[in-house]
């Protein structure tokens, strides 16, 4: 596992269970936990030895409330993630594993629609691919919701720096299975591993 890391896109309440909630989700928050455990075990040691030896960095949509995207603004979203609600925090079976420095916000900004995980930063104001390229990361397996959106787009920015892109597809949910199935099938075809 050395050099590979875990980026979970936007496993949050809204997409969860609230406004936005998706199919399949509460099933891929427990396969990406399984994941979790199957890629650190037998490597014993205290919690944060196993975070250096596979990394795991949080996406998080993290809107203001007057968001462009949403319905309210004009946007096509109803509101969701907005930055201090329970809609806006990680599933709490993942929060253990999310760490400050290696937790990424999008969409921060009123007028800019953000899918891609790629343009999140930390609280240190760093981009998710600085700080992946800092813990020498050459192979990203990313989980997360919505496979058509954010996770689609994270994938292929991150195969566009030149990161080898691993896609757990038991770990996504998805607004709609023709959709989700449809993006697979383009994301496979551009050479991001379907696993």
């Amino acid at each position: 596992m050395h050099n590979s890391a875990l980026v979970v896109v936007d496993m949050l309440y809204d997409f969860i269970d609230g406004s936005l909630a998706c199919l399949n989700a509460e099933n891929a928050v427990k396969a990406t936990l399984a994941a979790i455990d199957s890629k650190t075990k037998g490597q014993g040691g205290e919690e944060h030895e196993i975070l250096d030896t596979f990394p795991i960095l949080f996406i998080r949509d993290h809107h203001p409330a007057d968001h462009s995207s949403f319905k309210d603004q004009g946007g096509i979203w109803p509101s969701h993630c907005v930055a201090g609600t329970r809609g806006s925090e990680i599933h709490q079976s993942l929060a253990p594993y999310a760490s400050e420095e290696l937790t990424f916000d999008k969409g921060c900004d009123r007028d800019t629609e953000q899918y891609s995980g790629f343009e999140a930063v930390n609280n240190a104001g760093q981009p998710l691919a600085e700080v992946l390229e800092l813990l020498d990361t050459t192979d990203v397996y990313v989980c997360g919701i919505a496979t058509e959106y954010c996770v689609r787009n994270t994938c292929e920015d991150l195969q566009k720096a030149g990161f080898k892109v691993h896609l757990l597809k038991d770990c996504i949910a998805y607004v709609d299975l023709q959709g989700h199935q449809k993006a697979l099938a383009e994301m496979a075809a551009k050479g991001i591993s379907i696993e």
